[in-house]
């Protein structure tokens, strides 16, 4: 993924960053698994195909959002994980973004029950 060239606020790199269907489902799954492996994100995170996985942990890993561990040894064996710095630092993000998308199913289940 390209970051645009030309922005009038860094919000919108971010916005580049994280766009697309799975790469906040992605981040939140690795902030609750700590390090965890790619079967185990392919499993927990229903409808995303294992090419799809790796192309969004890629583009995470080139921003600097997550990270891999290799494991010596067969069979290969990859862990992902948040990085300390940007990684870790998104999450306090995405926990204001859960936050909201609690409150409107709340309100959603609230209207229909009424």
């Amino acid at each position: 993924m390209k970051l645009r060239k030309e922005c009038t606020c860094p919000l919108e790199i971010t916005h580049d960053i994280l766009k697309g269907k799975w790469k906040t489902v992605i981040l939140w799954q690795l902030k609750h698994y700590g390090k965890t492996s790619l079967s185990q994100l392919e499993k927990d995170i229903k409808g995303i195909s294992q090419k799809m996985l790796l192309e969004q942990l890629n583009e995470l890993r080139d921003f600097g959002l997550v990270d891999k561990i290799q494991h010596d040894g067969y069979p290969l064996r990859v862990d992902y994980f948040l990085t300390e710095g940007r990684g870790e630092k998104i999450i306090k993000a995405l926990e204001i973004m859960q936050e909201i998308g609690e409150e409107y199913l709340n309100e959603k289940i609230k209207s229909i029950d009424t």
